[in-house]
């Protein structure tokens, strides 16, 4: 087997490269929940690899394609709140890059038993398939934070009856 040409090791790292420039917030994917709940659930997806479990993103050429996990960033607002919710099929990783969040898991059983942490710069926390997880940005700015779903495409999240998002539709 001969190493690959010249010009294909270029093409293959510029196929690789989803650069900060390209990158658009996308506060529509999530908006169904700030109109459905009230804009402290508004928050902005930024997407990298795949589409993470927020929808159909597909013809978004911007996006590298996923083959073993998603990564995108959130923006969420000083006060804001991502909404508690369940993914069954995957772990989901949050990396906080700007801000301070409270992370909080709640009981699989009722939800009404609830641990919480905050997290800030450079924190990281890996929430487990199938355990209900909600956020809220407790600082005084936006918050910022990396998302990583396992797979290239996860089920769509339940919402809880606890969850303010609960009987909620796209």
């Amino acid at each position: 087997m001969s190493a690959p040409a010249r010009t294909d090791l270029e093409q293959l790292i510029d196929s690789c490269i989803a650069g900060a420039a390209s990158r658009h917030e996308d506060w529509d994917t999530l908006g169904f929940q700030a109109a459905a709940a009230g804009d402290q659930f508004r928050r902005a997806q930024i997407r990298y690899i795949g589409s993470g479990a927020t929808g159909n993103h597909e013809t978004d050429n911007r996006i590298l394609p996923a083959e073993h996990f998603t990564f995108s960033n959130m923006r969420l607002p000083a006060g804001a709140i991502g909404p508690e919710h369940t993914h069954h099929d995957v772990e989901e990783v949050f990396y906080v890059l700007e801000g301070e969040l409270e992370v909080t898991v709640h009981d699989v059983e009722d939800g009404t038993r609830t641990a919480s942490r905050v997290l800030g710069y450079r924190d990281l926390i890996r929430v487990p398939a199938g355990v209900p997880r909600s956020l809220r940005n407790i600082g005084d700015t936006d918050a910022l934070f990396c998302v990583v779903i396992g797979s290239p495409k996860p089920q769509l999240p339940t919402y809880p009856p606890t969850s303010p998002m609960h009987g909620v539709r796209r």
